[in-house]
């Protein structure tokens, strides 16, 4: 038996499989925070996207404040805080309306992403699955679910990824520890028009218990970029489009 990042794994093919989306991990948050500091665009428009408390909900760690917040993907940049133009890549993929988020502390959270990119095969299947959530009161979803279009999930089809929605934690001793991971399923090819957006995108719906306050960072790990670093390159290293922080205060 070993523990990576929490988790009870055994020795052989789950450790191997778990040591590699560690190290998948890793390499995202080395290209975000590395190579993103000199592609950082400075002149990034929108105020981080604030998490609204409406109330409370009864969860496994007792009664919480219920926060929700919502974000967008898209196949460019022009809807996103670079503003109508797309700033100075107008045709790299992109979060939006912002890539900066702000979450109530000890909270329940729940996010919705509505997805309106293609994709095709992630690297690691282990981005696939949903990592960390928990259930959402009134959805139907259990702990390590999402809601799909409607319908709770674990996991989507490998071979049909737009992008992922991953929070990993900073090493910090001052801070809660977090791991949030929900993969985006693809827009079909033949739903994607030549200009605008899918009529038909995906909703994805998920939860999450924020702990103490502390500051996060939150990644894609579909390799969307272009062909430099497995992909990982342009829009996978640049802050702003496929990356951001997340603050819990």
């Amino acid at each position: 038996m070993g523990h990576i990042f929490g988790w009870e794994v055994r020795a052989g093919g789950d450790l191997k499989r778990a040591f590699t989306a560690v190290v998948t991990v890793l390499l995202g948050v080395v290209l975000v925070f590395g190579i993103a500091s000199y592609l950082h665009d400075s002149n990034r428009q929108n105020p981080p996207v604030i998490a609204q408390v409406k109330g409370v909900a009864q969860t496994s760690q007792g009664v919480l404040p219920h926060a929700f917040i919502a974000l967008n993907t898209y196949p460019d940049s022009l809807a996103g805080e670079h503003g109508p133009s797309g700033g100075p890549h107008p045709d790299w993929v992109s979060y939006g309306p912002s890539t900066d988020i702000s979450l109530p502390a000890h909270s329940l959270v729940t996010m919705t992403i509505t997805q309106y990119d293609s994709g095709g095969t992630i690297n690691n299947p282990f981005f696939a699955k949903v990592w960390g959530t928990t259930a959402t009161p009134g959805d139907g979803t259990s702990n390590g679910q999402m809601l799909l279009d409607g319908k709770p999930v674990s996991e989507i089809d490998p071979t049909a990824v737009g992008h992922t929605f991953t929070i990993h934690e900073m090493s910090s001793p001052a801070q809660s520890s977090i791991f949030v991971s929900v993969p985006l399923p693809a827009v079909a090819d033949s739903a994607m028009p030549d200009t605008g957006y899918t009529k038909t995108p995906h909703v994805i719906t998920f939860s999450f218990i924020t702990g103490s306050a502390g500051k996060y960072v939150w990644n894609c790990e579909y390799p969307c970029g272009d062909g430099t670093y497995r992909n990982f390159g342009d829009a996978m290293a640049a802050r702003s489009f496929m990356s951001g922080t997340v603050t819990v205060a």
